[in-house]
């Protein structure tokens, strides 16, 4: 997709300089045209092309990969004072009726019936074999209402699946409708000003709003979603507002702030959740990842651990207690930063696991990674190599975070 966009750009400026473009080129130029056009936009997509965003091609949609900044530079910035994301690429819905919350919970390892009204979680969508099919964000709005948020790049698989189960279930005489939210759009304000800038813009008082609690109120005038949640590690918030008010609510908040918000693209949103240790779903967790693999234990939730009754349950709770065969952990390196499939291997040469996300960070000034390795290999301290470019460069076993979380919780 990018080498024919560039294939247009290079049209463009033939056709400019001498009157004509080549045939082959135009033909090549009218691909990526046509391509450019098959992607979705947000409600936001002008906007950010005016305010110098950079648009990239991802899960089917043009979105920003970053703007006039750096994406260093933007990365520091979040958590220094702030940063808004559009995410309205990402898939909202609400499942209603009385049997919402059995239903979900035969999909995904969360105890949301044990979740407080207006409260959320992390949670796993499973299949049969215990692997992942998506995390997402779960929150229980009332005993009929739950709102959850799922990734883009699985908004087909993931409504489909919900859809199939969801038919079954009511043939049984279950209760449950959805409602896709395609009417609205997505923002996450994140960073130590999101709080007091998005408090100028609401009624609310957000200093009582802690960490995966949910409310449906006014912001600027607009009828909102709101989850004090967010993929960076900081506090922040994900703001689901009517696409009409998208562009106007995004100008509000960066004029709040006094422009020390500032819009930030997908290429800072990955270095700031790789600091955070959050799995990129595609990357760090996939359908053959067990959520207890992937580091996700903490997320089944006690009840659910006692009765299963969800997809994949027997492999997921033999697993916990018996241990896993591989881990997700985080590790430091050296040589040159560590990307997605670089091999790990012993001191001996031997393929010990492999990187699944890996980079600079922005924040620590070196190199970070996640990963996969055998069990007894995952503890901090353990060292072993890297491979990268067909080089060995030394790797060492790290907590994570990589940078401490700031999410507001009560004291």
């Amino acid at each position: 997709m990018r080498g024919l966009l560039a294939c247009a750009a290079l049209a463009r400026r033939a056709a400019g300089s001498s009157g004509a473009a080549p045939a082959r080129v135009r033909h090549l130029a009218s691909a990526a045209e046509a391509a450019e056009a098959e992607l979705k936009k947000t409600a936001l997509h002008d906007f950010h092309v005016a305010n110098g965003g950079k648009m990239v091609p991802f899960a089917g949609w043009s979105m920003p990969i970053q703007y006039k900044d750096s994406i260093m530079e933007s990365t520091v910035n979040c958590r220094t004072n702030g940063s808004l994301f559009d995410v309205a690429h990402m898939c909202g819905l609400s499942l209603k009726g009385r049997g919402a919350i059995p239903f979900l919970e035969s999909l995904v390892i969360a105890d949301v019936a044990g979740l407080k009204d207006g409260t959320g979680t992390l949670t796993v969508f499973t299949n049969e074999k215990g692997g992942a099919i998506d995390d997402s964000i779960v929150t229980k709005v009332t005993d009929q209402h739950i709102y959850l948020v799922v990734n883009a790049g699985c908004r087909d698989k993931d409504l489909a699946h919900i859809e199939a189960h969801m038919e079954a279930f009511n043939k049984k005489g279950g209760d449950v409708k959805w409602h896709i939210h395609d009417e609205r759009s997505l923002l996450a304000l994140q960073g130590p000003l999101a709080a007091p800038t998005l408090q100028l813009l609401t009624k609310e008082d957000l200093s009582k709003m802690y960490f995966s609690d949910f409310k449906m109120i006014d912001i600027n005038g607009y009828a909102c979603f709101l989850t004090r949640t967010g993929y960076t590690g900081e506090d922040g918030f994900e703001i689901s507002v009517p696409s009409e008010n998208a562009v106007d609510l995004a100008k509000a908040i960066l004029e709040k702030s006094e422009d020390k918000v500032r819009l930030t693209g997908l290429g800072a949103r990955d270095s700031l959740r790789l600091e955070a240790g959050l799995c990129l779903y595609g990357n760090d967790m996939e359908q053959h990842i067990t959520p207890v693999e992937a580091g996700l234990s903490w997320a089944i939730g006690k009840r659910r651990r006692a009765e299963g009754g969800f997809l994949g349950a027997d492999v997921i709770l033999k697993q916990l207690q018996e241990g896993p065969k591989i881990r997700r952990v985080g590790m430091f390196t050296q040589g040159p930063p560590a990307r997605g499939h670089s091999e790990l291997v012993s001191s001996s040469g031997e393929k010990i696991g492999e990187v699944t996300s890996g980079g600079f960070s922005p924040c620590l000034k070196k190199n970070i990674a996640m990963g996969y390795v055998k069990s007894g290999l995952h503890k901090a301290g353990t060292e072993f190599k890297v491979v990268v470019r067909g080089k060995s460069y030394d790797a060492v076993v790290t907590k994570m975070p990589f940078v401490p979380t700031k999410y507001y919780k009560p004291s």
